[in-house]
């Protein structure tokens, strides 16, 4: 009973890493760079969530809102609010923080970016203070029962939502025009200029999408971790390292490598709880130094 009850947790948290993840992913195989300021984006998402229910259910944006407020209409109308206000920070964050510093040599954009967050994350501390807020989930608490194991009813719905995201993404970066140019600017940006493509609008809309993908995170985990300014710190910490584990270069092995870092965490918890962290690190130590690109990661010879 233990290991399916492992298998469900490690599946729904691991498809929230599997999400920011593949945003990483895209990111960098467009712009050779990320969003450091992730953490702060999915944090913020929640929170947005949480004053986007109270305004829908009583007309205001601050307090705490009782479960009775989080009703299907009002949690959709959230997660709408949460996406659109992070597709255009997301698209902010591009115009400040990542175009001045694409092609340049240097890790500017890290500091950038790692700035950027910062402030979000400032600015959501002054607005929503420091306290987490509970947010309920519009299917209720009840307790869902498969194989003997206990699931609450978001966490499917966090999984299931995930999946569905993931398999259309995957669909259309490799069916689609808009796809193919995401691939073909991954490829070689100047030969995808050569081709037609406007590059720096498949940049400015993979940081879009980066973004729209951590306010669905945010919002979906927000009824099981709570809202709060930082709870993103360590989910896009895990979500960058599932990256990195999976593959940078690689969409569908950051998608599986945000699996496999769930299902180990609820493994490992099984028995030693406060070993999930070691466990996680300690295989993307090993699997690098024997896969420097990740698991599914493809190594590039650099020609000199």
């Amino acid at each position: 009973m233990d290991i399916f009850q492992a298998i469900f947790s490690g599946l729904a948290m691991g498809s929230v890493y599997a999400l920011v993840a593949f945003g990483f992913s895209i990111t960098y195989t467009t712009t050779k760079t990320f969003n450091f300021g992730q953490g702060a984006f999915l944090a913020l998402a929640g929170l947005i969530a949480v004053s986007a229910v109270l305004y829908f259910s009583h007309g205001k944006l601050s307090g705490f809102p009782t479960p009775a407020d989080v009703t299907w209409p009002s949690f959709i109308f959230a997660l709408v609010v949460s996406i659109v206000i992070m597709a255009v920070l997301g698209y902010a964050l591009y115009f400040t923080a990542i175009k001045h510093f694409v092609g340049e040599a240097g890790l500017s954009w890290v500091m950038s970016t790692i700035g950027f967050g910062i402030i979000v994350q400032n600015v959501a501390l002054l607005i929503w203070g420091p306290a987490p807020i509970a947010l309920a989930s519009p299917l209720g608490d009840r307790v869902m029962v498969l194989f003997g194991a206990g699931m609450r009813p978001q966490e499917v719905l966090v999984f299931f939502t995930a999946l569905v995201l993931m398999l259309v993404f995957d669909w259309a970066l490799h069916k689609t025009k808009m796809g193919k140019a995401v691939r073909a600017v991954a490829f070689s940006k100047s030969a995808a200029s050569l081709m037609g493509i406007n590059a720096n609008a498949i940049a400015v809309a993979v940081f879009v999408i980066s973004s729209g993908l951590a306010a669905i995170a945010g919002v979906m985990t927000a009824p099981i971790t709570t809202a709060s300014v930082f709870v993103g710190t360590l989910l896009s910490l895990k979500a960058f390292s599932a990256a990195i584990l999976g593959g940078l270069d690689n969409p569908r092995g950051c998608i599986f490598g945000g699996f496999l870092i769930g299902l180990l965490e609820a493994f490992i918890g099984l028995w030693y709880s406060n070993l999930r962290e070691i466990a996680v690190f300690g295989l993307i130590i090993v699997v690098l130094y024997f896969r420097p690109a990740g698991l599914l990661g493809r190594t590039h010879p650099e020609k000199v």
